[in-house]
């Protein structure tokens, strides 16, 4: 029996953790990566290069695999339905994929199926962004409807001439997305999997992971706590409700992540607003790797490929997980000696990626009954990584770095 060929477009970071469950489950990774080098192309033998919009490409890579997926959303749809009406399993489908493309196409699907949103108007002109903020209140957050990430694509303007410019580059049909801005307290992440069939109801399996706190850091995610501390457990509850009608909803397949703002009232009561959605695996998940029974990765795999799903249950008390944002040194592997003979609970995962200010490198979990204390290894130990102590131990050579990289 061959081993199913889940095709994949991306060479992230994502399909490279997702390559180490597809090692586990016997499942033969086919990855569309954007250069020899990538994170992933290191990693998967089978790592063709070629661009997401290449329709060649992908049909290519798609020949002779059971499914196609994706690590990231920069995949034009009209081929996505093309190759789903030629009988190519697509998960996430089209259908629910271009919520996570276009967010004023995502806003106006998630007020229909009840889900908390922030206020929002799909704009065109100074006029009816000007409208929209006296409405509401300034400031207003304005987004690109599609193509932001990480904080980008995002402004917080105060009047409707700091957006000029973005207004007056709209192509014809083409809009911006304004928003209320929500005076949140902080920062939540449902995670939920859902796959085509398995459900009561006939709607598909779906679960989901314990609610997260999420921190950022310039727009990026720097930190994640999970269980989110001090969460009650019927906004809890309330949250995965949120995450799992929208994942049936929307009908998507695979990893869904939610991200929402928790905003508390003066009597004490809280409410949850939506505000991004990810179609596959994400930033806010990788604590599931080290923290709970089953990964994200290896939901993912599951899922998009119609198996049952794994226990999403948390396996210690306390999970933080800390990315490593950019780096002083050359290679961040020179902290090793020092890091694992500090910090022997830590558990690092490095990208494979040259090192460029700011960038995502890697990440470190760290699990326990004391949040506090958690917090406090993982933080450190990714301040070896990023250089900001003296590395002790001396460096790597080069027999090392090969021992590292397999």
């Amino acid at each position: 029996m061959g081993a199913p060929v889940v095709a994949v477009v991306g060479g992230g970071q994502l399909a490279r953790m997702m390559q180490q469950q597809a090692i586990a489950l016997g499942v033969h990774l086919r990855v569309l990566v954007e250069s020899p080098t990538v994170s992933t192309a290191q990693v998967v033998p089978d790592a063709p290069v070629g661009a997401a919009d290449d329709a060649a490409a992908i049909r290519q890579l798609v020949d002779g695999a059971a499914v196609l997926t994706f690590e990231h959303e920069h995949v034009p749809n009209d081929l996505l339905r093309e190759l789903e009406a030629e009988g190519v399993p697509v998960r996430p489908g089209p259908a629910a994929l271009v919520h996570a493309q276009d967010k004023i196409v995502m806003r106006r699907r998630l007020s229909e199926v009840g889900a908390p949103c922030p206020a929002w108007a799909a704009v065109t002109s100074d006029a009816e962004l000007a409208a929209f903020g006296d409405a509401t209140g300034w400031p207003v957050v304005v987004k690109t409807a599609r193509g932001g990430y990480d904080g980008k694509g995002v402004r917080v303007v105060s009047s409707a001439a700091e957006a000029a410019d973005w207004l007056a580059a709209l192509a014809p049909g083409d809009a911006l997305l304004a928003e209320e801005k929500v005076p949140f307290t902080r920062e939540l992440a449902v995670l939920v999997a859902r796959r085509p069939s398995g459900g009561a109801d006939g709607d598909g399996e779906v679960r989901a992971w314990p609610v997260v706190e999420t921190i950022q850091e310039r727009g990026v995610c720097s930190e994640v706590l999970a269980p989110a501390p001090g969460l009650s457990a019927e906004t809890a509850a309330r949250a995965q409700e949120v995450g799992e009608r929208i994942a049936t909803g929307l009908g998507v397949t695979g990893v869904l992540a939610v991200e929402m703002f928790e905003v508390h009232h003066d009597d004490g009561t809280s409410r949850l607003v939506v505000n991004e959605l990810a179609m596959r695996p994400h930033n806010s998940g990788h604590w599931t790797i080290d923290g709970a029974v089953t990964s994200q990765f290896e939901q993912h795999l599951r899922a998009v490929l119609d198996l049952p799903l794994g226990e999403t249950a948390a396996t210690a008390e306390h999970t933080v997980m800390v990315n490593l944002l950019g780096s002083e040194l050359e290679d961040p592997r020179a902290a090793y000696p020092a890091l694992m003979a500090r910090y022997p609970e830590a558990k690092v995962h490095l990208y494979g990626k040259e090192v460029r200010p700011g960038r995502k490198l890697g990440h470190v979990t760290v699990t326990g009954p004391d949040l506090a204390q958690a917090v406090a290894t993982a933080r450190a130990a990714v301040a070896l990584l990023r250089g900001d102590e003296h590395v002790e131990g001396g460096e790597l050579g080069a027999g090392d770095l090969d021992t590292v990289d397999r």
